[in-house]
């Protein structure tokens, strides 16, 4: 069952707080997993006009909540060294990178169906997080300016993902049954997105 939605965009600059309420950080950039399928943690900015990069990361493994206002975490020191998280260049390591890298690859992709059709242009990615301390935070779909194939072209739609696709530019292929639950908004996707992986799930 989806338990809440968002753009990506929207946890940018987020404030980062404790349970005891000390305002310690704020959300920079979305890391995404190997596969790019799920969040993995977020690189951090430290709070105020003139602040840059913090050196520490925040796994998802750390977040106690997922908020509208703030993502709260237990204690200061749940954070973790950006080394854990983000290999060596010559270390051939496949840990996950900042959006900021992941994410140009994504943004501004065209969305091709396996039939050859083209769906339109990525502009956000939309995850679902569900559940504390070792619950989801998962890419289920993206947001597209559509293309002049679809009924609706040059508005803004959301298309859902199927599990198994990753949340990368080299992978922007998606069945092409996902246009049947294409929705203008996040209010019904969840449940478009629950459809469609069902059925998926049902064929053979």
């Amino acid at each position: 069952m989806i338990e809440q939605l968002m753009r990506s965009s929207e946890i940018a600059k987020r404030p980062v707080v404790t349970f005891t309420g000390e305002d310690i950080s704020q959300i920079k950039d979305i890391i995404y997993a190997p596969d790019g399928g799920a969040v993995a943690g977020f690189t951090l900015a430290g709070r105020g006009l003139f602040s840059g990069p913090q050196k520490e990361v925040l796994p998802w493994r750390s977040v106690a909540a997922l908020g509208p206002d703030a993502v709260m975490i237990l204690r200061e020191d749940m954070l973790s060294p950006a080394g854990e998280m983000f290999p060596a260049p010559d270390s051939g390591d496949d840990t996950p990178q900042p959006s900021h890298e992941r994410r140009g690859d994504i943004l501004g992709s065209t969305v091709l169906t396996d039939s050859g059709t083209e769906l339109g242009t990525v502009i956000d990615v939309i995850i679902e997080v569900s559940g504390r301390y070792g619950g989801n935070c998962e890419v289920v779909g993206y947001e597209i300016k559509s293309s002049e194939s679809m009924k609706n072209k040059g508005t803004t739609v959301l298309i859902p993902l199927p599990d198994t696709l990753a949340a990368s530019g080299e992978h922007l292929m998606v069945p092409a049954s996902a246009t049947d639950f294409v929705r203008d908004d996040l209010a019904g996707f969840g449940a478009a997105v629950d459809a469609f992986r069902a059925q998926l799930g049902g064929k053979n």
